[in-house]
Order: structure tokens, then sequence, then C-alpha cells
């Protein structure tokens, strides 16, 4: 691969360009439907034409979190089912779902195991860290977790949790959550997942991993509008709180109050004024994924993915994660020598076609692909091609490829 070129780029592009390419790793693009469906005259959130939206949106999300099905009528429950999961709806983003989670169910006597390899799962970290007591064991972003460390510590026995970011955007890498599951089980801690980009779009199993809660973002694999999440929180979850509130430890939450929220949830509602026409959006999002199918979802992600990761590779840029965890909904892409963030600037302003840079240490050193959501194969590789195209424009020398073959 050559080294770049400093002559003056031309304005124009290199290639044909028609439309835009967008792929961000969320907020991803909406469907028509979706936006047209958030358009929706305003109603009441206590009348019953809102209840039975989120009588769906509940049935659906427990579609998208791979729980057993359940009805979408309202009046039937349509949020709990027979594997004693219940969803929870949050007028928020998915850090107000995961503040959430950890606010209702841990405090300052419990000590949470909280392993990381990105910016998101810092985050996580500091979430835990400020209800509860907080270990960050970091193992460097794009690392895979040490589970012979994990284990070690969790057998110091001092720990309530292991809670972690399933799959870390920031750095292209997806946690192995079911060795994680296997050792949150021997050493008798609560599983906490925060699963914002990963349910919808990856295999995600509740049950099987017993875990306790799992949190997801509208915006990302499910394709919906920003600013609204859910919970996924089973029996276990839910008893330990009641036990924390009949026992009078302090809960530090009012707006974010889970027991309010399962009270409410009986009638299809929610305690709170709700963001109406966000949810509205979120259900025409999840009845696409329920007509495309989860497990095919999860397959497209998946080959759309492994599509741009061999292509890059081929090309000889270097990817960010290591080969045995990279993720399936987003690709990280170190630039080549002499590149930086002006190929990314060149190529939303002059190619429209869109994808994220990085964060903290790793900005300018790398760019983030999506292949999350509704992304179709026809837009992956247009993408790809205006990418490459890019890449030329700054003298970089890369092989000539069949674009298409890769996906």
């Amino acid at each position: 691969m050559g080294e770049p070129n400093t002559t003056k780029i031309s304005d124009l592009p290199s290639i044909n360009i028609e439309g835009d390419c967008f792929l961000v790793p969320g907020p991803v693009k909406m469907s028509e439907n979706t936006l047209n469906s958030m358009s929706h005259p305003v109603i009441t959130a206590r009348g019953t034409e809102y209840r039975d939206v989120m009588a769906e949106l509940n049935g659906l999300l427990r579609i998208a979190f791979n729980l057993t099905n359940s009805s979408f009528e309202r009046g039937e429950k349509s949020f709990h089912g027979d594997d004693n999961y219940s969803i929870i709806v949050v007028s928020g983003s998915g850090t107000a779902a995961m503040e959430m989670v950890i606010a209702n169910r841990f405090t300052k006597e419990d000590s949470i195991l909280v392993p990381t390899n990105g910016k998101f799962g810092e985050r996580v970290a500091e979430i835990a860290n400020t209800f509860s007591n907080v270990n960050n064991l970091k193992f460097g972003w794009g690392c895979s977790f040490n589970l012979e460390e994990i284990d070690k510590e969790l057998a110091t026995k001092k720990y309530s949790a292991i809670a972690f970011c399933h799959n870390e955007t920031s750095t292209g890498i997806t946690q192995d959550a079911e060795a994680l599951s296997i050792l949150a089980k021997k050493h008798e801690v609560a599983f906490i997942l925060d699963g914002i980009t990963s349910v919808g779009g990856l295999p995600v199993f509740p049950e099987k991993w017993g875990a306790e809660a799992i949190v997801v973002g509208a915006q990302k694999c499910t394709a919906g509008p920003s600013g609204v999440s859910a919970i996924a929180i089973n029996n276990s979850f839910i008893d330990s709180i009641k036990k924390k509130h009949q026992n009078g430890e302090i809960i530090p939450t009012y707006y974010l109050n889970i027991i309010s929220a399962l009270k409410k949830a009986q009638d299809d509602q929610t305690p709170w004024t709700p963001a109406i026409n966000l949810t509205m959006g979120w259900v025409s999002a999840l009845r696409e994924l329920n007509t495309e199918g989860l497990e095919n979802r999860w397959k497209r992600c998946h080959d759309l993915s492994k599509g741009v990761q061999d292509l890059f590779l081929d090309l000889g840029l270097d990817l960010f994660a290591e080969s045995s965890q990279r993720s399936t909904t987003v690709t990280a892409i170190l630039y080549p020598e002499g590149i930086n963030d002006e190929w990314r600037n060149r190529l939303a302003n002059t190619y429209k076609t869109y994808v994220i840079g990085a964060q903290e240490h790793m900005k300018g050193k790398m760019f983030r692909v999506g292949s999350m959501g509704t992304t179709e194969t026809s837009e992956m590789i247009e993408g790809c091609k205006r990418m490459i195209a890019c890449f030329r424009d700054f003298g970089i020398e890369l092989p000539d490829v069949d674009v298409e073959s890769y996906f």
C-alpha cells in the first residue's frame, strides 16, 4: 500500500455519485414507514389508543430480546412472558436505561466487577460506580477479556454482580457473553448486560445466559428513533429490588424507579408521560424486524460485516479489534499511515458517504463502519466503493478488487 500524496485534491469525486450511503453504527437510518409513523397526531398517554401502542411495543420488544412471544393485545400483560422476563420501556437513551438497572438493583453495599475494552464499557463502570462499588478490570481497547482473570477475581466472593458492554462499538469487539454467563453462574453473581448495540443485531440469549437485566437502545440494531430504550429484567432482578424496598434500603431513583414502571406496565402504561411519537416510530421499526425475522437480521448483519472486514483486510488495511471476537454490527478500521479524519470529512462532503470516527485516544487513527439496522447489501457495496475511491484521492495505492464478490 503506497504512501499518500501531498498534491491538492480535486473538489469533485473520482467516481459517479448518486444518493447517500449512511453507514454510521447508530443512530442508524430509519425507514420511511418508521419516519412517517412518528408524524402521528398527538394523543393522550392514558387513553386506550396509546395503551394499544404500548401493548404491541412490549410484545415486539420481547421478540427483539429473543424472549418467548406474548400477546400484542391491550390488557393481556404483553410485557411479561412465561420465561419470567418482563419488559420496561424507558423514555430516555440507553444510558438512562442502564442507569435505571444499576440504580434500582445495587447500593454502596454492593461491589460490581466491570471488565472493559472500550469507551462504552467504561461508561458502564462509571454508572455503576455512582451507585455501588466498582472494580473496572481494564483489558485494553479492542482486546478480548481474559476469562481466567475474571474467574479469579469473581472467586474472591466480594462481588454482587458482573456487568459489561456486550457489543463495544467504540472498538468493534463483541464479548463472549456465554462464557461470562457461565462464570456468573459459577460464582453466583448477577449478570448484567449493556446490550444497547447487540439486541436485535447479533445473537442474544437472556434466559440461557441467566441474565438478570439487558438493555437495548432503539436507534441501534432495531433501527428505531433516538431517545427511547428498553430493559428486559427477570424475576430474580425484580425480587432483589423489591427486597431492598422492603428492607428500607435507599433506592436513589424517582423518575427511573422500576417498581413504579412495573406497576404501570400491568395496565400497558408508563408511570410518567412517555415519548409517545418515538415509541410509535419504534413500533414501526420493530414490525420490520419481526417481518424480516430475528435470526435473519442476525445473519444479514453478520454477512455485511464479514464482507467489510474481508474487503479491507484484502486491501491491506488493519482492523482494530482482535480477530476472534470482532463485532458483526460495527467494524473498526485503522487508517493507513498518513491518513486521518480529513479522509472521513471528504468521504462525507464529496462522496456523500457517512461513517463515524474514533473516540478518546484513538481519534484520528481509525474509522468505524456500521452493519446494523436495516442496511441493505447494495448500500454497503456502494459505500465501500466510495471509501476506496476516497482513499485513492489521497494517493493511497490499493489493489483492484471486485467489491460485489465480498457480499
